[in-house]
């Protein structure tokens, strides 16, 4: 996870600070998903963990510190699936990668599903500017990861010309994360095949004579 441009606070290292610290992430993903990110406090954190204001500021400045912890929870959760999918498949190749690219999906899906506030975290992510940094270098960092592992399976392509499409790729699967709890329209089923079809594209793609 590439590390954020906002001056957090250390994660603490003592077992009991440490829960303490964990506790207030747990109350903090319930309460965006209650109330949404306007409305979201640290006094309402405080109140629901049954903490002091005093004690949640000994970890977090205030509630965007928070939800930027929260954010980064999450992503590293949902890297960690993507690593564990690339030792699995795209090491070994992109046509193998390309047949298992829905279980990354589901997986990635999962992920946010058992994440308290899991799709308001992403949303977020999205939706205030002190935020938007986080989503963007996990994507990038993420980016990094699947053109190292991609490029010795595709030498007809330039690493930036690799890096570029699959950037475009990484954005359309977590906008695919956050569809599935958006449209009701179409089932999850269908969320998942459609776009597990249109990513196998991406990472099937031939050379366009281009290598910059």
């Amino acid at each position: 996870m590439a590390k954020a441009t906002m001056v957090a606070k250390q994660p603490p290292k003592q077992a009991r600070a440490v829960q303490t610290r964990d506790t207030l992430l747990e109350v903090a993903g319930v309460l965006l998903a209650e109330v949404g990110i306007e409305r979201i406090s640290t006094n309402l954190i405080c109140q629901r963990a049954n903490v002091s204001p005093p004690a949640l500021y000994r970890y977090f400045e205030d509630k965007y510190a928070v939800l930027e912890a929260l954010g980064l929870r999450l992503m590293e959760r949902q890297n960690a699936v993507l690593m564990a999918w690339i030792d699995r498949y795209l090491s070994k190749g992109v046509e193998l990668a390309a047949a298992h690219v829905e279980e990354l999906l589901r997986e990635t899906a999962a992920i946010t599903d058992t994440e308290p506030g899991g799709v308001w975290i992403e949303r977020a992510l999205h939706a205030a500017p002190r935020l938007v940094h986080i989503r963007v270098q996990s994507h990038r960092y993420v980016t990094d990861l699947l053109t190292d592992a991609s490029m010795p399976h595709l030498p007809q392509l330039s690493r930036d010309a690799l890096w570029n499409r699959i950037r475009m790729a990484v954005e359309f699967g977590y906008a695919v994360d956050e569809l599935l709890h958006e449209e009701h329209g179409i089932s999850k089923d269908v969320i998942f095949a459609e776009a597990a079809r249109i990513l196998r594209s991406a990472l099937l793609f031939e050379s366009d004579g281009t290598r910059n």
